[in-house]
């Protein structure tokens, strides 16, 4: 159902899988090669507007009983958290600023403002999920463990309720993160020792803590101390918080479950060569249109399937790679899965409400669906292509009879028409030689004529010219 060849899906052969390795491995030398005082300088702006923009936020909350500084305050903060965890925290973890060698903004070091701590989110997303990505059974990113999303995964009953988890997941989704690499289900049947598990729940509770304290007890408290409100605080933070886990929801869904986010087996990863990896991640990840603002909001993650490809760098320099990516899936002739944020929104929602159904209910097919395809769908296309062949050829053998039956009946009627012209040209000639002849026997007729009515002129005149001769005789007799 899934796909188990990339290579196969893809159309291309292992001398083209290699020298896609090869440009695409060229292209992260070009920007590690590149980076220097520029995406220093960006990344060090970041971070000063972001906790500019959290501490207006937390001034402004300490006049929370007034609704608009309530609003306001409340809407800061959640722009900061969002900028935090998704520009910040997601990046700086990746090791994408690790190059700067800054102690303050770096992977080993940095903490985020959220309930899971960064060392759990290594293990869950920068290992197992962009190593093993959407592969079903390895990468527990393929629906978070409450979700089906793929037709991989074998329906069961209470898959019925998933789009109220699904709600639920998107507005507490910080503490989904928070449980994610624990997998308490595991332990519970297990599969998982449980000192690993109570150590890595101790770490979350801690840091839990900290969060819950920070945004609902001291934050409040000043607010309270200073003469604002206590309870506009806390339900601002609350706030604020819901805000960062609903956009971070929907970004990362939208990079991950919309149609054309392909998901794999595990026999595709068995002796995954570089090029193969390159191949699953641009086959398995989609991107978000929509401009600078929109890139800057997602932590880059806009361009998801050049962060899957580039984990590690820095995402400013995400827009220009993706113009080189792009090039290259137009010259091997490979999707390259990108849409405006509502749609690729609508279409992961649709696959999650589709498959809440049993298999039996659904139309398409499991290796031909919009959610979950496999090498196997384009045998169809296969069929389809020798059908247009077989009609195509036929259609061009008809064509070439009517071609032939119109140039024997042409030649017919132009030999037809030829005899008719030689039987009438060779009338016209006999007419003509015959009329001709007639005019040769008029012209002999009429020269006859002529000579003896000459003839006859000529007796005349000479009868005239003797009696004339004769009285001139008789004259001259007479006078003598």
């Amino acid at each position: 159902m899934a796909i188990s060849d990339v290579g196969e899906y893809a159309h291309l052969d292992d001398a083209d899988i290699e020298q896609l390795a090869r440009e695409l491995d060229a292209i992260r030398s070009d920007v590690e090669s590149s980076l220097g005082d520029r995406d220093a300088r960006y990344i060090r702006g970041v971070i000063r507007a972001q906790r500019v923009l959290e501490a207006s936020g937390r001034l402004t909350l300490l006049g929370s009983k007034n609704r608009w500084m309530w609003a306001a305050g409340a809407g800061m903060l959640g722009v900061a958290k969002i900028i935090e965890n998704m520009e910040l925290g997601h990046n700086i973890i990746h090791g994408q600023w690790d190059w700067m060698n800054d102690p303050e903004i770096h992977s080993t070091t940095w903490e985020w403002d959220m309930a899971c701590p960064s060392a759990h989110w290594k293990h869950s997303h920068n290992f197992l999920h962009h190593k093993y990505t959407n592969v079903v059974g390895k990468d527990l990113d393929v629906g978070y463990g409450v979700l089906r999303v793929t037709r991989d995964e074998e329906w069961e009953a209470k898959r019925s309720a998933q789009f109220l988890n699904n709600l639920f997941l998107g507005l507490t989704f910080e503490w989904g993160i928070a449980l994610h690499d624990i997998e308490l289900a595991e332990a519970i049947a297990g599969n998982k020792p449980w000192p690993q598990t109570r150590r890595q729940l101790r770490e979350m509770g801690i840091k839990a803590a900290r969060q819950l304290g920070k945004d609902f007890v001291i934050y409040p408290v000043i607010s309270k101390a200073v003469g604002g409100s206590f309870g506009r605080t806390l339900s601002a933070n609350l706030t604020a918080n819901v805000i960062r886990n609903v956009w971070t929801y929907v970004v990362i869904f939208c990079g991950h479950f919309p149609d054309g986010a392909e998901k794999f087996t595990t026999e595709s990863i068995v002796d995954e060569t570089p090029g193969e990896w390159y191949l699953r991640q641009m086959l398995g990840s989609a991107n978000i249109s929509g401009g600078r603002a929109m890139d800057f909001m997602t932590g880059n993650l806009s361009y998801q399937i050049e962060h899957h490809m580039f984990p590690d760098l820095p995402s400013n320099r995400l827009a220009d790679v993706a113009v080189r990516v792009r090039e290259i899936c137009e010259k091997y002739d490979l999707p390259y899965t990108e849409g405006p944020l509502l749609k690729q929104y609508y279409l992961s929602q649709r696959t999650i409400a589709k498959l809440s159904l049993p298999d039996r209910w659904l139309r398409a097919t499991s290796d031909d669906a919009p959610e979950t395809a496999s090498e196997l769908r384009f045998n169809g296309v296969r069929e389809r292509i020798a059908l247009a062949q077989e009609a195509a050829h036929e259609r061009l053998l008809h064509a070439q009879e009517n071609a032939h039956e119109r140039l024997v009946h042409a030649q017919e009627n132009a030999h037809e028409r030829l005899a008719h012209a030689q039987v009438n040209a060779h009338d016209r000639l006999v007419h003509a030689q015959e009329a001709a002849h007639a005019a040769q026997q008029e012209v002999q007729r009429v020269g006859l004529r002529s000579a003896i009515a000459e003839a006859a002129r000529r007796k005349v005149e000479d009868k005239r010219a003797r009696r004339a001769g004769r009285r001139r005789g008789r004259a001259g007799r007479t006078a003598g």
